[in-house]
């Protein structure tokens, strides 16, 4: 497809369902405020040992952000089950007393709908976070949490991936009976509002030529890293790779030199100042950096202020968004239509 070919920024599905999310968000939690009460009041009644979280893709950025919303917010240790454990090791799980988290957009993919079948005959209490309602992934499991994303036509997932955090948020926060994340997480339609006209221009001109870069986040925001990065590579085709601001420091950041790009996606919690530590470090070394947050300053990407920094990832990723489809297009490529990529992918 040629650039003369290419559509307008506003006129691609990425951009329209991005911008959906803010009514998306309002939606689920309407919706869903019944079905995540009896599941929070079920987890308090009967406490998890511990969390799993099983998903492909942005879904499992989404699972990231699980990791460090339940470990931080209720203090319950969460990881990653890899779905091949089960589909091709067929290796049994001993899950009693777990709560297990599959996310799925689609949730059709075979993988997934098998590990939470067995997941669920192993003793955890399994909830899928899935956008389809009749998938085979909600039959599977025991409880659902419907995404209220509506239809995602764009290859590319966005309102989908977003409306993943919000509910992952809306359970943490019945769970612990934190009025203060549930207020805050009601105000993100509005923050969302309010982020979607914010100036990213600089990104998109500074990342219009290179081949590669780093996205940089920690803790509540590496989540969204990890998203970033995806979305540069399958709508931009950038090389990018997602590091924690610790881990980055372990041997990566010895290629960070002058003009090297490094994308920071902060949030205002404990990890901030380390993290923008880091960003002056390479600063110094002549990599360009550009920050999201809502600091003044060179190269800062404006980013819509909320009430709690777990919200920060939701309003950032979708200003994220935003700037990718436009840098897309700019690199002469249709977001919607990654090349080699389907918006279903079934993996065994």
């Amino acid at each position: 497809m040629t650039i003369a070919t290419l559509p307008a920024p506003e006129q691609t599905a990425m951009y329209r369902e991005a911008h959906e999310s803010a009514a998306a968000i309002a939606r689920q939690l309407e919706r869903n405020e019944p079905a995540v009460a009896r599941l929070a009041a079920r987890l308090r009644a009967d406490q998890p040992r511990f969390v799993v979280t099983s998903a492909r893709g942005s879904s499992d950025h989404a699972a990231t952000f699980a990791k460090y919303v339940f470990e931080t917010q209720l203090g319950c240790a969460t990881m990653s089950s890899s779905p091949s454990v089960s589909s091709v090791y067929a290796a049994p799980l001993r899950l009693e007393g777990a709560l297990y988290l599959a996310i799925s957009q689609s949730g059709k993919s075979p993988d997934l709908v098998r590990q939470a079948q067995l997941a669920r005959e192993a003793g955890a209490h399994v909830v899928a976070l899935v956008n389809v309602e009749d998938s085979p992934l909600a039959e599977a499991a025991e409880s659902v949490v419907p995404l209220c994303a509506g239809p995602e036509l764009s290859v590319a997932a966005t309102k989908s991936y977003i409306c993943a955090l919000s509910a992952i948020l809306h359970i943490a926060a019945r769970w612990k009976e934190d009025a203060q994340l549930g207020a805050a997480l009601a105000a993100v339609p509005q923050a969302l509002a309010n982020t979607w006209d914010l100036d990213w221009s600089p990104l998109v001109d500074g990342l219009a030529d290179v081949r590669n870069l780093f996205v940089v986040g920690r803790g509540l925001g590496l989540g969204a890293a990890q998203e970033a990065a995806l979305k540069l590579k399958e709508t931009c085709g950038l090389h990018a790779e997602a590091f924690s601001a610790a881990e980055v420091r372990h041997g990566p950041m010895a290629i960070v030199g002058p003009g090297f790009p490094v994308l920071f996606l902060t949030q205002d919690d404990d990890t901030s100042s380390g993290t923008l530590d880091l960003a002056r470090q390479f600063s110094e070394r002549g990599a360009h950096v550009w920050i999201a947050g809502n600091d003044e300053g060179p190269d800062r990407l404006p980013v819509s202020a909320t009430l709690h920094p777990a919200c920060t990832p939701i309003v950032t990723i979708a200003s994220f968004y935003r700037a990718a489809n436009a840098l897309a297009l700019r690199r002469g490529r249709n977001p919607d239509m990654p090349p080699h990529l389907r918006k279903v992918t079934e993996t065994v």
